[in-house]
């Protein structure tokens, strides 16, 4: 199987990066960024802040582990351009000690439109925080009564159909919200931190999944 999704990885970056065909085309447009191969494997397009390291856990394999300084992974091309529609998951470890509002996925630009995702953390507990802003209107989905344990893995889930949004952790609802949204068609890719370099994520993120379509629970990737 990780053979298949590191094959996939490389097509759909590619794609992404030359923009020779695009990668909605590639498997329904899945897009496969599995953080190891794109650390041991560097593409055009791609850049690194700190020394984030490979890793690996034996409950996901190979993983990439931010030190909540200043590892950063920074990605030139945009994967949710053009689509209104979309699931983005995220397997990820955040630990303790870090900032108490780490940004580890940010797409679009630094302060217009954008989509982010976030933890609150407290007393060795998490909560998901999932923002979008287009134009004037933003979304912010959080709830600080749903907590999870810092320091052990999880899968989160944003699914976004026509302007109604859903977060999911571990593949059970958290939150849902509408706002008009337009597709996020500027700016680029931050992993580990926020695209302007604050708020820096402490843990581990093995995997992110975009695919341009409406997943239910049941057909999360959650490992």
């Amino acid at each position: 199987m990780h053979s298949i999704l590191n094959r996939l990885f490389f097509i759909s970056l590619f794609a992404l990066f030359t923009g020779c065909q695009s990668s909605r085309n590639l498997k329904d447009g899945e897009t496969v960024i599995l953080l190891a191969d794109l650390l041991d494997s560097p593409l055009e397009g791609v850049s690194f802040s700190g020394e984030p390291q490979r890793i690996v856990d034996p409950k996901v394999g190979p993983a990439v582990l931010f030190d909540g300084v200043n590892d950063a992974i920074f990605v030139e091309q945009n994967p949710l351009a053009g689509l209104t529609e979309f699931t983005v998951e995220i397997i990820f470890r955040p630990d303790a000690g870090g900032s108490d509002e780490p940004r580890f996925f940010h797409v679009g630009t630094v302060s217009k439109d954008r989509m982010m995702v976030e933890t609150r953390n407290a007393e060795g507990t998490w909560a998901l925080d999932s923002f979008f802003r287009h134009g004037e209107d933003y979304l912010v989905l959080l709830d600080n009564d749903k907590r999870h344990p810092l320091g052990e893995w999880a899968h989160l889930a944003i699914v976004m159909n026509d302007g109604v949004v859903r977060n999911y952790v571990n593949g059970q609802l958290e939150l849902e919200g509408e706002l008009e949204f337009q597709p996020i068609d500027s700016g680029g890719m931050s992993i580990g931190v926020r695209m302007n370099k604050v708020h820096w994520f402490k843990g581990a993120i093995h995997s992110i999944r975009i695919k341009p379509r409406t997943l239910a629970p049941s057909a999360f990737t959650l490992r």
